[in-house]
């Protein structure tokens, strides 16, 4: 039986469309350290003219940067455009923000200069007017402001506990060059009260063995003789205590400050009301939904409900994402702006591994410590993470689930929905665990019962929500289906 021919496709001549202007006056700022270079666009002053462009340059001060918005508000320009640049767009952002201008931070990879072209400060300016003015510019996301504090402070708390863990890194290093063998019998010796304390004697000035085996807990790894005999070929110097007080003053003080910085966190996700939950009789406020039967759990709260997020990994999510889910057209784009979507390599008849692609990367880290403590709970992402480890490197298998977790998040949307939300279609059943994931995101975002009431009358959680084995699998798809058809799974 002979091949069929290949059907040709004829060339087809595809007109293109006329100039077209999205914006008739823009500006375009290309900010430096101590200045930038601001392009406004402005339409022909006669009928056909041509359109005009003036450039200046403006020192970066607060004066200056809140007179050129007075000019620009008298010029009527309907977009300013600025590249992000490391840290010194803030400051020209929320000025000109704050005076009523619509600014657009862009990528500037995505407003990158053609080649061949030459390159200086008030040419990038012209450049990104005339691309700003055409609409070929994407703005990247950038949170309003009382967002912007609560990630400052989220920020702060991972670097401080980063630098906590580098201290304990640093004093179980220490010791060993004294021959204190004390990492050898304990878990860890930031964890385990009893290694603080042996620790704290030795850098009071504690040298017998058997009196600094008797502060271990009698339930530490091998008993405290094995403490002792781990203590036995101590050989301090001068500096060894006091190296050790300084390790342990610093991280003393790097507790204190981790804990004021968590109240700052919480005190700062409560003064947003997009945050609070609300009452069983409608009232809402800072410490509504805490109580028992709650109509909505505050955003937090309805986070950590999903497995492997606490409350604190859930508050650093809602500081990089925000609580207003509308910003991301769909779940893939929240997934794929926290740089966790699988970006295609392909070329002729070559396709290449894909790798994840660049993005948020405090985001990305959440999702990824979300999957670790997953990983170790009997429901569906533990399950799926310790499925695609038989298979996949231990690495791709956590991208994968931290990308179904950022999807649950994002299909939550940390609220309720109302009874007029239309409902999501029946995904059907089949023997993988795909269409059951999606369907139980579909069920999070119809009735989120697994993450607390739905505000439809539903007071009970979906049961095998999160169930996890093989036999359970397909019941629990036909329980969902049937709750998903009806508009509600938990009632």
């Amino acid at each position: 039986m002979g091949h069929a021919r290949a059907r040709k496709i004829p060339a087809q001549l595809v007109e293109d469309e006329e100039y077209q202007l999205r914006h008739e006056r823009v500006a375009g700022i290309d900010i430096a350290k101590a200045k930038a270079d601001v392009c406004t666009r402005l339409p022909p002053q006669r009928d056909g003219g041509r359109r005009a462009s003036r450039v200046e340059e403006v020192p970066a001060t607060a004066k200056a940067i809140l007179a050129l918005a007075v000019r620009l508000i008298a010029d009527g320009a309907e977009l300013v455009v600025m590249e992000s640049t490391p840290d010194y767009w803030r400051m020209w952002y929320y000025l000109l923000e704050g005076a009523g201008l619509s600014v657009q931070l862009v990528n500037p990879a995505h407003a990158r200069q053609l080649a061949g072209r030459p390159k200086t400060d008030r040419l990038d300016a012209q450049w990104l007017a005339r691309l700003a003015e055409m609409g070929l510019l994407r703005p990247s996301f950038v949170p309003p402001p009382e967002i912007r504090a609560l990630r400052d402070l989220t920020r702060t708390r991972l670097q401080l506990v980063r630098d906590r863990s580098r201290e304990w890194q640093r004093l179980e290093k220490l010791p060993e060059g004294a021959l204190v063998k004390l990492s050898s019998v304990v878990h860890s010796l930031a964890k385990v009260q009893s290694a603080r304390a042996i620790l704290e004697a030795i850098a009071a000035g504690e040298r017998d063995p058997k009196a600094l085996a008797a502060l271990a807990h009698p339930n530490v790894k091998g008993g405290r003789a094995a403490v002792e005999e781990a203590l036995g070929g101590m050989a301090l110097g001068d500096h060894h205590p006091m190296l050790i007080r300084v390790h342990l003053d610093h991280i003393t003080l790097l507790d204190r400050s981790v804990a004021e910085v968590e109240d700052e966190i919480e005190a700062a996700l409560d003064a947003i009301p997009a945050a609070w939950g609300t009452d069983p009789g409608g009232e809402t406020g800072p410490d509504a939904g805490r109580g028992p039967d709650p109509a909505v759990l505050p955003a937090a709260e309805r986070l950590a409900e999903i497995p492997g997020v606490s409350p604190a990994l859930a508050r650093a999510i809602i500081a990089e994402t925000g609580l207003d889910m509308t910003r991301f057209q769909t779940a893939d784009h929240l997934v794929s702006w926290a740089g966790l979507a699988p970006v295609a390599r392909q070329s002729g008849p070559r396709t290449r591994k894909p790798k994840k692609g660049q993005g948020d990367a405090y985001l990305r880290g959440y999702c990824t410590q979300a999957a670790n403590g997953a990983a170790r709970t009997d429901t569906f992402p533990g399950e799926r993470l310790r499925r695609l480890s038989r298979r996949l490197d231990g690495n791709r298998a956590r991208c994968a689930v931290a990308r179904s977790i950022l999807g649950q998040v994002a299909g939550a949307r940390y609220r309720a929905p109302a009874p007029s939300e239309p409902d999501l279609p029946v995904i059907p059943a089949s023997g993988s665990s795909k269409p059951l994931r999606t369907l139980r995101v579909a069920a999070a975002v119809l009735c989120p019962c697994a993450a607390g009431p739905c505000g439809r009358g539903c007071r009970r959680r979906v049961p095998g929500l999160w169930r996890s084995s093989r036999s359970a699998r397909r019941p629990a798809r036909v329980f969902l289906a049937r709750r998903v058809r009806a508009g509600c799974p938990g009632a």
